[in-house]
């Protein structure tokens, strides 16, 4: 995916994350779309940097702080593309709906919760 995010909306993201971090609590992607005012593909733009910053913590070997981040329907679980991703990344195998994932994302989340980022990212 070829979409660019601005550095103040990478900015705003991440300081939205740190938020929901440290307050406990998981975001939708549309609450996101909505607080960042991203322009037009904006939820293209939203999970391309999301992918983003999902490889980032890879590298570095933190927890996906992109876990955080969760559809608005029934499951509370991030979007397909999420646990696709994650998979690329080696963190995740097996399919992206079901026990296994809601249980991966939980542990995902709690250590996302528990962890200190840095801050220049």
């Amino acid at each position: 995916m070829s979409v660019r995010i601005h550095r103040q909306h990478w900015q705003a993201l991440l300081t939205e994350l740190e938020d929901a971090r440290r307050q406990r609590h998981l975001l939708t992607y549309r609450a996101l779309v909505e607080r960042l005012q991203l322009p037009t593909p904006a939820m293209q733009t939203l999970t391309a940097a999301l992918e983003h910053l999902a490889a980032l913590d890879a590298k570095g070997e933190r927890p996906l702080r992109s876990a955080l981040v969760i559809s608005q329907g029934a499951s509370r679980l991030p979007r397909t593309g999420f646990f696709e991703c994650a998979t690329r990344l080696g963190r995740f195998s097996g399919p992206s709906d079901g026990i296994a994932a809601a249980s991966w994302h939980a542990a995902e989340v709690a250590r996302v919760f528990e962890f200190t980022y840095p801050e220049e990212i």
